[in-house]
C-alpha cells in the first residue's frame, strides 16, 4: 500500500530536519536541503487553506539532483558522516514524495 498525500505530508511535518555533518560537501547539501524544504513549504498553504500554488522552480528536479549529490558523498563517507548522508537522503526523498503528491493533487482546470 502506498502512502497517501496526507500520510506523506504528516510524516514530513513530524520529521526533524537532518544535520549538516562536518565535511564541507555535507554542509553544502544541508544548505540545498534547506532550500528544497523551503520550496516544499508551499504545500502547507494547500493543506491548511486550500491554496494550490506550486513553486515556479522545478522542485522535483532540484531534489533529484540533490539526492544524486548526497549519494556520491555517501560513497566516500563513514561513521557519523554516513549517518548524516543517510538522514539527508531520506529527508530529500520525503520532500520529493510530498511535493510530487502535492502536484498530483492539483485541482481540476
Amino acid at each position: 500500500m502506498a502512502l497517501t498525500f496526507m500520510d506523506a505530508y504528516t510524516l514530513w511535518r513530524r520529521t526533524p530536519f537532518p544535520s549538516g555533518g562536518t565535511p564541507q560537501d555535507l554542509k553544502l547539501t544541508y544548505a540545498d536541503l534547506a532550500e528544497a524544504d523551503e520550496y516544499v513549504t508551499t504545500v502547507i498553504r494547500f493543506v491548511e487553506r486550500g491554496i494550490f500554488k506550486p513553486s515556479p522552480s522545478d522542485v522535483l528536479s532540484f531534489i533529484d539532483e540533490l539526492m544524486e549529490r548526497i549519494d556520491q558523498i555517501g560513497l566516500v563517507s563513514s561513521g557519523k558522516d554516513l549517518e548524516v548522508v543517510r538522514a539527508q537522503h531520506a529527508y530529500a526523498a520525503l520532500l520529493g514524495l510530498v511535493y510530487g503528491l502535492f502536484l498530483e493533487a492539483a485541482p481540476p482546470g
